[in-house]
């Protein structure tokens, strides 16, 4: 399977995210539409908008968004909880339809104000399990008629999603993407999720995680499509390799500066935790998987960075994909800029097979 580039766009209330410009306009949806359409203009084949309570309702800006481009393709991110099963099937079905099918859902089950928006937390195993349900629930209504399931956490009955979903070509609905790397999760990933995501662990530490979930498939009796596996990460990128150390490393020594006016964090989550216990093995793992941010406010495809040049970070990302990962979610900010930054000078090296350096 030939790999997919997508990069993020940061709905945000407050500008400045990860150090992106704090300019007035920063969330309108002139400045949101130039990102997408930036996207379209230089390649890439969507993007990712992150959720949470207290920033913009994702899939508001998604349809924004998507109404006013042409082949950019919306990664949404939607919470079990903040929504229901039967809601989320109906209103992804309605937006793959309007879009000529260019919606894809990014299950979310971390932490989050779960209370202020009247939902309960539960703990881990009864977190995963809800997800289970979902996936189950939401799938079943995009590929047949009349549903009914019944479950502990979600039930619907004599349930069909419309429009129905349009089979286009392999494409049967929109792709699931899910994350997570506690045993619990991955055992929702491995039975129900199209495309699990990781964050940027070294290549051992992928290459374990795509052989347990690969096993767990075949122990789980998995009954859909082989689980497709995608990476989410930082590339900073610059001319040279020499520039792009020199500009990563003023970088950090910036967010070292800002550190003591965060917030502490809550608590941590496995698959961050894994990221955050990589710079004990080193500052830069592999070949250029620069661990330092990290300890100073990066966090999930912040924590770790690849640096270099364009060729370099593309050898990269070869590995990465040699291992198995087809779906790549990039980013370094400015977004904008890099957007056309990376769009020019990393993806004509990543696509169609071309060789990196």
């Amino acid at each position: 399977m030939s790999a997919e580039f997508l990069w993020y766009i940061p709905n945000q209330v407050d500008p400045g995210h990860r150090g992106d410009p704090t300019v007035e306009g920063h969330n309108s949806v002139e400045t949101l539409t130039a990102h997408a359409r930036a996207l379209e203009e230089t390649g890439w084949k969507g993007a990712l908008l992150g959720t949470s309570w207290g920033r913009p309702d994702t899939f508001t800006v998604a349809t924004a968004l998507a109404a006013r481009t042409t082949t950019f393709e919306p990664l949404i991110a939607i919470r079990p909880g903040y929504w229901r099963p039967a809601h989320l099937a109906s209103a992804a079905a309605t937006l793959d339809h309007l879009t000529g099918g260019r919606v894809r859902i990014n299950i979310v089950s971390g932490q989050d104000q779960l209370e202020a928006y009247g939902d309960a937390e539960g703990d881990q195993a009864h977190r995963y399990a809800r997800t289970r349900e979902f996936l189950q629930i939401v799938r079943r209504l995009w590929t047949e008629e009349s549903v009914t399931f019944a479950g502990e956490h979600f039930s619907v009955t004599d349930s069909t999603a419309l429009p129905r979903i349009r089979p286009r070509g392999e494409r049967r609905h929109p792709k699931l993407y899910f994350g997570g790397a506690s045993a619990a999760a991955e055992r929702v990933a491995a039975t129900e999720a199209d495309v699990q995501l990781f964050w940027g662990e070294p290549l051992d530490g992928v290459r374990e995680r795509i052989e347990r979930l690969r096993g767990l498939s075949a122990d789980l009796g998995r009954e859909h499509a082989p689980l497709e596996f995608g990476l989410r990460i930082t590339t900073f990128v610059r001319d040279t390799t020499e520039q792009a150390w020199a500009d990563a490393e003023a970088k950090v020594a910036e967010l070292a500066e800002r550190q003591n006016t965060r917030p502490p964090r809550r608590q941590t989550a496995v698959g961050q935790q894994r990221l955050l216990d990589l710079h004990a093995r080193g500052e830069v793992l592999d070949d250029n998987l620069y661990t330092t941010p990290g300890r100073f406010g990066g966090g999930g495809a912040g924590t770790t960075w690849l640096v270099g040049s364009a060729e370099d970070v593309a050898k990269s990302l070869r590995k990465y994909q040699d291992l198995g990962i087809t779906h790549f979610v990039l980013s370094d900010t400015p977004y904008l800029p890099e957007i056309r930054r990376q769009g020019e000078q990393l993806l004509p090296l990543l696509r169609d097979g071309a060789e990196a350096a």
